[in-house]
């Protein structure tokens, strides 16, 4: 069985990735472990700042340490071979080190993550978080044509749960043309129930 072991420099927690700021080569990172081990590869990530002691009992982590300080971490080791030292690996590499197939490669890329953001900020109504993502979208250099898409889809998925309702309300409240309610609806499974509480 393959073991990858990742000596990882001081971070706020086991994987980094909290915090208002989050470093994306990190979301990657854990993502390409998850991947790992859902392939049968046992993973283990050891944070200088949590558990000092493996660092100093490993030679090849304290000379790169030594020698490069922290710039010599993240240290990833497969079965106990130093495969790379400064520097994340990318989820090919810990395919060929660990003898898998090469992995499909991912359509996810920085500017794809933006449009899925301005789309969820469209669909929540946020208005801080549309202007935060089309700024970094824009730097990307996404084009207009493709956040006009993302916007159209979060404006759909708003707009379904209140094009719902209404039909609810319709069903509830039949009206004749001129507008004067017909029948009160109720015991269809999904009217409320007697001194029940909406929410």
């Amino acid at each position: 069985m393959t073991t990858v072991k990742v000596f990882e420099p001081a971070m706020c927690c086991s994987t980094g990735i909290c915090g208002e700021s989050v470093d994306q080569q990190l979301v990657r990172f854990a993502a390409d472990l998850e991947w790992l081990m859902s392939r049968g590869v046992t993973v283990e990530r050891l944070n200088l700042a949590d558990d000092p002691g493996p660092f100093a009992g490993d030679e090849a982590v304290k000379a790169a340490i030594a020698t490069k300080g922290e710039f010599g971490l993240p240290l990833v080791k497969v079965n106990g071979e130093v495969k790379s030292c400064g520097v994340y690996p990318s989820r090919a590499e810990f395919a060929s080190w660990a003898g898998l197939d090469a992995p499909t490669p991912s359509i996810f890329t920085d500017a794809v993550a933006e449009l899925v953001a301005i789309g969820a900020a469209i669909a929540s109504n946020c208005e801080p978080c549309f202007k935060f993502h089309f700024d970094k979208a824009r730097k990307l250099g996404v084009t207009q044509e493709d956040m006009w898409s993302a916007v159209s889809i979060g404006r759909t998925v708003k707009d379904a749960p209140a094009r719902a309702v209404l039909a609810l309300a319709e069903r509830y409240l039949r009206r004749d043309e001129s507008g004067a309610v017909l029948q009160m609806v109720t015991g269809e499974g999904d009217a409320p129930s007697s001194g029940g509480r909406c929410c």
